[in-house]
């Protein structure tokens, strides 16, 4: 599908825009002429990809936390989105552990938030909430979890995901499957995602780079742990691809000939997606290590903590449906995200936080030479 075609002129909605992958998403929308609303408490971080882009002066920006429902609403009826993406979480698998109360209280109702606020709207939106790969029960998948397979969570971040997607779930079977809903609503699930501007705290990525630029020894806490690693543009390719698809379905919905308040045999549309990396993609955290040093010279050491909270080994996703639906894959290879992701962080380290100009250039760059992909020109 060709998205600068159908994001040109559309009203976005974009929750969790000053995030890591909701900066990514919200330059992308802009690349392709698209009004976005963005709704989201400050940047979790200093420095910040929101603040190193200047996106807060190039959106329609409201700070305001999902969890205050009627603000929310207010703001989405305002803006009056033909699409929405709802990203802003808590999402840091450590941090549930600290402060578990707050993390149901985001993920879990202020996903319900989200949707009571698209219930409120009078006009065709299609709606994409992310979530995560961590929502599903843990079980050996040589395969990857497909999106059919049970939900669940050992801890609190990932048990919080599950019970958004069983609300997701709820609400579309509730109030968005009738032929004459004004809403279309998927979920999307995708793996550890890498790219230029992630500034978490206890995130690989970050730490990494953190301690290259000062010249310190890398510190891997869990060497051996599995995760379906992917560049950052991968899912959000995925999610734009997605919302595209939802919004034409509700518009074919309203010109043909069946009978209100049937179920749209489309369904499988509005649904639950994986958007996960290549199969066989997965990687431990040592070799990802080993591929950031090939790019930026430097070391690392163990620093297994036994008291360390629990964290999964092995996680994968399958994107067979993605794949027959959306004729969405994975564009990028390990190789290539990991040197995309490199680049961005050697190059940036030169720019004067004050100027977003080159931030805006590198990032568009990127943006450009994933888009000319031959993997997703070809599909």
């Amino acid at each position: 599908m060709n998205l600068e075609e159908f994001y040109a002129g559309k009203s976005v909605f974009v929750t969790g825009h000053t995030g890591f992958k909701g900066s990514w998403l919200t330059e992308w929308l802009l690349l392709l002429g698209a009004h976005v609303t963005g709704y989201s408490l400050p940047p979790p971080t200093e420095p910040a990809l929101f603040t190193q882009l200047g996106l807060r002066k190039r959106v329609e920006h409201f700070e305001g936390d999902i969890r205050q429902g009627d603000r929310l609403r207010e703001v989405m009826l305002e803006a009056r989105p033909e699409v929405v993406f709802h990203l802003a979480a808590q999402p840091l698998v450590r941090l549930s552990y600290a402060q578990p109360m707050e993390t149901y209280d985001i993920n879990v109702m202020g996903t319900v938030n989200v949707l009571e606020a698209l219930r409120a709207l009078k006009h065709p939106c299609a709606a994409v909430l992310i979530t995560t790969d961590k929502c599903y029960a843990q079980k050996p998948s040589p395969t990857g979890y497909r999106e059919e397979d049970a939900l669940g969570g050992n801890d609190p971040y990932s048990s919080s995901k599950a019970a958004a997607e069983l609300a997701i779930a709820a609400y579309r079977r509730s109030f968005f499957s009738s032929r004459d809903s004004k809403v279309a609503l998927a979920s999307a699930r995708s793996g550890n995602v890498l790219g230029g501007g992630d500034w978490a705290a206890d995130r690989l990525v970050p730490d990494c780079i953190r301690s290259l630029r000062s010249g310190r020894s890398i510190a891997i806490r869990n060497r051996s742990a599995t995760r379906p690693w992917q560049f950052v543009l991968d899912p959000l390719s995925g999610y734009l691809e997605l919302g595209a698809a939802l919004s034409r379905r509700l518009q074919a919905s309203e010109t043909a000939a069946m009978p209100s308040g049937t179920l749209d045999p489309n369904e499988d549309l509005a649904s639950a997606f994986n958007f996960g990396p290549r199969p066989g993609a997965g990687h431990s955290v040592s070799e990802l290590v080993e591929e950031i040093l090939r790019h930026w010279p430097g070391t690392w050491h163990d620093e297994w903590d036994h008291a360390a909270p629990h964290e999964t080994l092995h996680l994968g996703l399958a994107n067979n449906k993605a794949l027959r639906l959306l004729g969405w894959f994975p564009a990028y290879n390990f190789q290539q995200m990991v040197e995309s992701t490199v680049a961005w962080y050697r190059e940036s380290a030169s720019f004067s936080p004050e100027d977003p100009g080159p931030f805006v250039a590198l990032t568009h760059r990127q943006i450009s030479e994933y888009s000319a992909s031959p993997t997703l020109r070809k599909n």
